[in-house]
């Protein structure tokens, strides 16, 4: 019994330790970014994301003061004639980091249409979020605001994704994540183009 016992107890802390080295380290959040996405391969979860627009069609305040990766400033009414895939997400954030690689894949798959992709880091830091994409070798660029974000995208849950369509309506909102590299939100996609 007394084997069993500390056989246990070593197993424990050894499992504990593990844990404890991930979250000191930050790879709790590609260790658990990892088994959301396997979860999203395997269709065992799949997040329902609204894809029809409202019948009020909701005008999207575009007035936002933007910084990239390369430091120069742009604002989102420069993107007025095309949809905008506009996702607010952090590095911190589990859910954020699960659905990347399938945004990164439609962006590669939709880069050369009528489509922009504004992925709005909510670090404090806003080199990580640079480090992250850089690290993770992703296409698409992200951004930090300069200025204040419109009411109509606060939001208390990240990842959210709006998408505004080329006539400046928010055509779909999500919060939470979702794979979005799917034919049928691709074809959805398009038809906001």
């Amino acid at each position: 019994m007394k084997i069993n016992l500390k056989k246990e107890l070593k197993q424990s802390l050894i499992i504990g330790s593990l844990f404890l080295l991930m979250f000191l380290t930050g790879l709790h959040v590609e260790v658990f970014g990892f088994m959301q996405r396997g979860i999203l391969a395997t269709r065992i979860i799949v997040p329902d994301v609204e894809t029809q627009a409202s019948p009020e069609q909701s005008p999207a305040d575009l007035n936002i003061s933007l910084i990239n990766s390369k430091g120069e400033e742009i604002n989102m009414q420069d993107f007025k004639g095309k949809a905008i895939f506009f996702n607010i997400w952090a590095t911190w954030c589990v859910p954020c980091v699960a659905e990347m690689p399938g945004i990164n894949a439609l962006y590669n798959e939709v880069k050369d249409e009528n489509v922009v992709f504004v992925m709005l880091s909510t670090d404090e830091v806003f080199e990580k979020a640079i480090k992250f994409k850089e690290t993770k070798n992703f296409d698409f660029e992200v951004y930090r605001l300069k200025g204040k974000l419109p009411s109509q995208f606060h939001t208390q849950s990240i990842p959210t994704t709006f998408v505004i369509d080329k006539d400046g309506n928010i055509a779909m909102t999500h919060k939470g994540m979702a794979n979005y590299n799917t034919n049928e939100f691709k074809k959805h996609l398009r038809s906001w183009m």
